[in-house]
């Protein structure tokens, strides 16, 4: 088929005969159309042709979801059951039903694993480095692409880590500290960049290799490590990405920091499981910590993780019970705070970490 004007004015066979998304509609349209349908049926989406399929997965679905507030966050927990076997949950926690499901297809090779980090940037969720019994610390990344629904092996890290801390700054990926093989310098970190597909090794002598817990709060990375147990004194560091240094992290607020930790509206949470659970909150202006309020024992089922969405927070423990709390509608009866719940799903699952991821 021939048509007027130039070479650059020439549309392909392909371009002409191409089928629309939605028949009668314009591609821009169809996309406003279908880009509303929620998070839930986009597998469904996924069956109805080609051109769905690949729309679903792409980039511009993502960002046209992203800019138009469409976007719906769903926790993944990355477990280990009865057997020690590492598993992978996901939960949607806006649906009638909320109910933790399994995700297939982990890969076989890293199910008997510990020690792996655990982090989402994009729709990618990343399991990095871990060890075996029989298997020194690796350096191995693997990648779940959440639209896919499909898991792949994924640039290595510098060195090979395992027991570290993983945390995202900037979209980018840091792997901290932690064990590594005979060859590894423990005292090191790497940034991983998704646009470039690349690692790159830093070291810092104020990085310790026993890493507990760590977040990111007001752009600076904060590591707990390892409490004395002689003075039980909380040591931490705190990354300046302004200098690309590792400080000594402010004692004040690091003596309250025992127990898993999460970032909400830029105030820092810690779930004290010393005795029961009790949720810890740091305030700046007085630089001393506030019991919020105890949870119920009948809800939480310690040890627990934490993660945030918005202004509300998971409380997810052993069996995936899950407790959610709301920082604006914050209220307690008789200390106890007032939260709603999911069930647990199998008692003999142990969490071992929960991230949020976006679509």
């Amino acid at each position: 088929m021939e048509l007027p004007g130039d070479g650059s004015d020439v549309i392909s066979q392909t371009e002409l005969t191409q089928e629309p998304l939605l028949c009668g509609l314009p591609d821009d349209i169809a996309l406003f159309c279908l880009a509303r349908v929620p998070r839930k049926y986009h597998t469904l989406l996924k069956c109805v042709s080609k051109r769905w399929r690949d729309l679903v997965c792409s980039e511009e679905w993502h960002s046209y979801r992203r800019k138009h507030k469409l976007d719906e966050t769903w926790i993944y927990a990355l477990c280990r059951d009865k057997l020690d076997r590492l598993c992978f949950y996901v939960l949607d926690p806006n649906s009638s039903r909320r109910s933790w499901k399994l995700v297939h297809g982990l890969p076989p090779r890293i199910m008997k694993r510990k020690g792996m980090g655990f982090e989402v940037i994009g729709n990618k969720v990343y399991l990095l480095g871990g060890c075996g019994w029989c298997e020194d610390a690796t350096d191995e990344v693997y990648c779940y692409d959440a639209s896919l629904n499909a898991w792949s092996e994924a640039s290595p890290l510098s060195t090979a880590r395992c027991y570290f801390a993983c945390e995202i700054l900037d979209d980018k990926i840091y792997s901290i500290g932690g064990l590594g093989s005979i060859s590894s310098y423990p005292h090191s970190w790497d940034i991983y960049d998704p646009c470039t597909n690349s690692w790159k090794f830093h070291s810092d002598p104020n990085i310790v290799p026993e890493i507990e817990d760590s977040v990111v709060m007001a752009g600076k990375i904060y590591i707990r490590c390892g409490t004395s147990a002689v003075t039980s004194h909380v040591h931490a560091v705190v990354y300046e990405p302004s200098s690309g240094t590792w400080q000594h992290a402010d004692s004040e607020m690091v003596s309250g920091w025992r127990g898993p930790a999460v970032v909400v509206d830029g105030t820092l949470y810690v779930l004290d499981q010393s005795s029961g659970t009790r949720l810890m909150m740091w305030e700046k202006e007085t630089r001393e910590w506030i019991p919020v309020g105890r949870l119920s024992s009948l809800l939480t089922r310690p040890p627990c993780q934490l993660v945030a969405i918005g202004k509300k927070f998971y409380v997810v423990g052993k069996g995936l019970s899950t407790v959610m709390f709301d920082v604006e509608n914050a209220g307690n009866m008789e200390g106890v705070m007032v939260s709603s719940s999911i069930p647990k799903l199998n008692s003999n699952i142990d969490v071992i970490g929960c991230k949020c991821l976006s679509i």
